[in-house]
Parts: C-alpha cells; sequence; structure tokens
C-alpha cells in the first residue's frame, strides 16, 4: 500500500476517558471525545458515535455532491445514523450494523441525476464502502416531503 491519501490526527488524554482529537487542517477545531457514564463524563461523543457520523456524513456527501454536482441549497439533505449494538460470543458490546436514512429536499429529488446517482453514490463513499466490509450498512435513501423510499441497499 503506498502513502497515497495517507493523513494523521492526534488524539491527547485530558482526564477520566476524555480524549482531545486534533485534526491535520488548520481549519478544523478539535473535537472532544469522551465515554457515557459509568466511564466517562459524556463531555463528546464516544468512538461508536463517531463511527455512525463518519458513516452518515460520507453517504450525504457522496450523495450530494452526485446530485447537485454545484453549491447545494442549505438543506437539502438530512441524515440519521443508528447504531445496534450487539453482543458478540464473549459478551462483549460490538457495532453490529449501522443503519442510515437519507432525506432529500425536493430540489434533489427532482435533479435530473437522481436515478444515476442512487446507483452510484454508495460506491464512491470511501468510509462506507470500507466499514461495510465488517459492519453491515444499511442504507434508505428517502423524498423528504413525501416520505417516499428512492431507495434501500
Amino acid at each position: 500500500m503506498t502513502d497515497e491519501g495517507r493523513f494523521s490526527i492526534e488524539l491527547e488524554h485530558l482526564q477520566g476517558y476524555e480524549f482531545k482529537v486534533r485534526f491535520d487542517w488548520d481549519a478544523a477545531p478539535d473535537v472532544i471525545m469522551d465515554e457515557p457514564p459509568p466511564l466517562g463524563n459524556q463531555q463528546g461523543p464516544n468512538a461508536s458515535r463517531m463511527l455512525a457520523a463518519a458513516v452518515g456524513n460520507c453517504l450525504s456527501a457522496s450523495l450530494l455532491y452526485c446530485l447537485s454536482k454545484a453549491e447545494p441549497m442549505p438543506g437539502s439533505v438530512r441524515t440519521t445514523a443508528s447504531c445496534q449494538l450487539v453482543r458478540n460470543a464473549g459478551g462483549r458490546l460490538r457495532i453490529g450494523a449501522i443503519d442510515v436514512v437519507l432525506g432529500v429536499s425536493a430540489e434533489l429529488v427532482d435533479s435530473p441525476r437522481t436515478t444515476r446517482c442512487l446507483d452510484l453514490f454508495e460506491d464512491f463513499c470511501v468510509v462506507t464502502a470500507s466499514v461495510s466490509k465488517g459492519i453491515p450498512v444499511n442504507v434508505q435513501v428517502v423524498d423528504e416531503k413525501t416520505g417516499t423510499v428512492l431507495k434501500t441497499s
């Protein structure tokens, strides 16, 4: 594997289970991550929530880019990513699946690229394509105005 696209982030332990995450982009603010009680104080999202956010964000950005190809209207996509926590044979918590629902605005539903993009956008999502090798990721795209399901995968 080459170093193409390689990046690094830094995590600094603050206290308890709280960490400050620094990204390699100067404009990106630091993020505080923490565990929920009883371990931590829930001062920020934990790793499971960040994973769900990464999957949801990647899918949203991929679909938005394919459908709009220009500056999209604010609020064009509203996404919910839900993790199912399960216990493995050893009794340890694991992420059993991530369910993602992308609600798209009428502007995007009416895009001439909608049919093509619904078939393509998941394949261009770096995070989801990688995560789904080990965790099932279920994706549904819905017309936010009518509730019509446009795609399920």
